[in-house]
């Protein structure tokens, strides 16, 4: 297989960065700020505080600010819990491709009439219960749990307790598929189900083992630990955002992945020497004056990915635009003119339109209803050969999605599941100029790139006084919410750094000036 991916991994003490490359062009942005760490996939000894008959659900301290939310079924019946966790085909969810997965066999039945117990019958205030959280707390919303513990691996989804085997449905080609049946079948633990992760669908036997090895191991120091503390306490946090993009992306068709930081070099080595050790020699440690994404121009990528308008090389351009109910994506020829007939130029900026389609959809993580209004075709062949191209192109895409057919007035609807933010809402905030109709970068992205930007000018500000001019907004974070980036500036420049509050400023710009 052509090695054609990479992946760089850049990390600071304030957040996590990894782009994936393909043909050297960004495909796919993974941000997590430390300051902002979710508790998906975490688990949890809990203790139960207070029980609702009449919504069937309870109330869990797991030492969180808000007590988390049960419902029945996450305790009765494993597959609610098992669709609640997603396709895992985004990387901050827990599980793996578990909602996806065909199921080919299943336990004996556990608890006669489980199912039909209510939440009174099943739990009592004061009762501790171990649980994993599927969806993170809301403002005015506990984090949400389920008693049904998954581990993933690499290639395999541990199910503890529960007897279930399942293949990922991604895996497509049916000798493939019955190979994994049967693996599995010789596999089974007595007390545990399995399912292969669309990741495992070239492993082999030994490969299962070693990953089932290692998923055991991790689930006897859960139990272990459950057994010897009282809640409310964490018995397992889930891998940090670095390690779970090289669980759930490093394959054979990457050539290399980049890391910037000694330390996260080191625990990916050692997990990699765990998980895939035939992949060791592919990881190399960053080591130049550039940053790592200015290296790759993945900077000046991520500038684009938060604009409207992207131009194709043709000379043709698409327009993004998110709303609240769908994303509408405009295709228009612009600058391109042809050279035989209308049709023939209409073909070929769809066609070049739709890949760049794919590659922004996946880059800004848009979900929900995508329409796209491609520029109107007459033949009927052209439209299908647009259809195929863009069906062949979203295979590329990890997420869970659905295209219908293009409708006769050249539009086609897509359906995309999403688990974490899109780029946009992740990096921007409602603009303060134009009473939200637009967005501009967010307080904390605004400081990041600061404290970027002051860094590549270190050798020669370092022991000087310096003053950074910002917006009243940004000189208010730096000196509340995002004070450690200040403060770990004046760290690595060993300087005293001053701020000063310009209103007239727009908010993304800002001085540096030494004193």
């Amino acid at each position: 297989m052509a090695m054609h991916k990479k992946m760089l991994i850049e990390s600071d003490p304030h957040e996590t960065r990894i782009a994936i490359l393909e043909q050297d062009r960004l495909a796919e942005i993974f941000i997590e700020r430390h300051q902002d760490l979710g508790v998906v996939g975490n688990v949890y000894l809990g203790r139960v505080n207070r029980v609702l008959p009449g919504m069937q659900a309870a109330f869990v301290d797991i030492g969180l600010e808000r007590d988390a939310f049960l419902y029945v079924d996450e305790v009765t019946d494993p597959l609610a819990t098992l669709d609640a966790l997603g396709d895992g085909s985004e990387v901050a969810e827990p599980g793996g491709e578990v909602d996806s997965a065909e199921l080919f066999a299943a336990p004996a039945e556990r608890t006669p009439a489980l199912a039909e117990r209510t939440i009174d019958q099943l739990l009592r205030p004061g009762q501790e219960v171990m649980v994993q959280v599927l969806k993170d707390a809301l403002p005015n919303k506990g984090a949400r749990v389920s008693t049904q513990i998954t581990l993933p691996g690499r290639s395999l989804v541990l199910l503890p307790d529960v007897g279930h085997l399942g293949v990922s449905r991604r895996i497509e080609d049916e000798e493939q598929r019955e190979r994994l049946r049967s693996v599995l079948e010789e596999l089974r633990p007595a007390d545990a189900g399995l399912i292969v992760r669309t990741a495992g669908a070239e492993a082999d036997r030994e490969e299962f083992e070693a990953d089932l090895a290692y998923l055991r191991r991790l689930w006897q120091r859960v139990r272990a630990r459950s057994e010897a503390l009282s809640a409310p306490v964490l018995l397992h946090r889930d891998l940090d955002l670095a390690l779970r993009v090289v669980r759930d992306y490093l394959s054979e068709d990457f050539s290399v992945i980049w890391v910037d930081a000694e330390d996260a070099y080191e625990r990916i080595v050692e997990f990699v020497d765990q998980v895939k050790p035939s992949l060791l020699d592919r990881i190399k440690l960053f080591q130049q004056d550039s940053t790592l994404f200015e290296r790759f121009a993945v900077e000046a990528e991520i500038e684009a990915a938060l604009r409207t308008k992207v131009w194709l090389k043709s000379g043709g351009y698409i327009v993004i635009q998110p709303t609240e109910a769908l994303v509408a994506i405009d295709v228009n020829t612009g600058r391109y003119v042809g050279r035989h007939n209308l049709e023939d130029t209409v073909l070929t900026t769809n066609l070049e339109a739709v890949e760049e389609i794919v590659r922004q959809v996946r880059l800004r993580n848009l979900g929900g209803i995508l329409v796209i209004d491609l520029i109107d075709m007459m033949d009927p062949e052209n439209r299908q050969q647009v259809f195929d191209a863009l069906a062949a192109e979203m295979t590329k895409d990890r997420a869970k999605h659905k295209i219908l057919e293009i409708s006769e007035f050249g539009l086609v609807e897509i359906t995309r599941k999403r688990s974490r933010p899109s780029l946009e809402r992740l990096l921007t905030q409602p603009c303060p100029y134009c009473r939200s109709v637009g967005r501009v970068k967010s307080l904390s992205t605004i400081c990041l790139d600061l404290r970027r930007q002051v860094l590549q000018q270190a050798n020669g500000l370092r022991n000087r006084e310096l003053l950074l001019r910002v917006h009243p907004d940004v000189a208010e974070a730096l000196q509340r919410q995002d004070q450690p980036i200040l403060r770990d500036l004046e760290h690595l420049l060993q300087a005293e750094i001053l701020v000063k509050s310009d209103p007239g400023l727009h908010h993304e710009r800002f001085d540096v000036l030494e004193v």
